[in-house]
């Protein structure tokens, strides 16, 4: 990891021209040290990430576009323009775009562990397959849920 530097991330830019396929979105990463990793992401209509736990990070997500739907510990929440998404380490959650637009948000987490190269390993991946992606998150200490009972 490096250390940061001043300066300025351009909109629509990432770290070193990285841009990111991830499970249907596009992940635009903005800045990684070791103690902070932030990303643009836009969620097409109709994708999510599954629910699953973050151990020990940190995250946030603040919604510039559109609307998400969540499973945030167990409840369903709504989040659009200007809102702040707070998921504490441990707590489990998923992210839905289930409206009938994209939706654009800045995400960042606290310390950045191993995520930077989780979403490298799935953006490598031939096949984004359920049960690939669950595997090589878990050996990142991201944990992916059981799907519910009659799901």
């Amino acid at each position: 990891m490096k250390t940061e530097t001043a300066g300025i991330t351009r909109a629509n830019e990432g770290m070193q021209g990285i841009t990111w396929s991830i499970l249907g979105q596009i992940y635009v990463p903005k800045t990684c040290t070791e103690d902070s990793f932030s990303w643009h992401a836009t969620f097409p209509v109709g994708t999510f990430v599954p629910p699953h736990i973050h151990p020990d990070q940190e995250e946030y997500l603040y919604i510039l576009e559109g609307k998400l739907d969540f499973m945030l510990g167990g409840a369903d929440a709504q989040a659009t323009p200007g809102d702040l998404v707070r998921l504490p380490r441990g707590v489990p959650h998923g992210i839905f775009n289930k409206s009938d637009q994209a939706a654009k948000v800045l995400f960042w987490v606290s310390p950045t562990r191993r995520l930077y190269d989780l979403f490298w390993g799935i953006h490598n991946m031939k096949d984004q397959n359920p049960a690939d992606v669950v595997a090589l998150a878990a050996e990142h200490n991201i944990h992916f849920l059981p799907p519910p009972p009659g799901a």
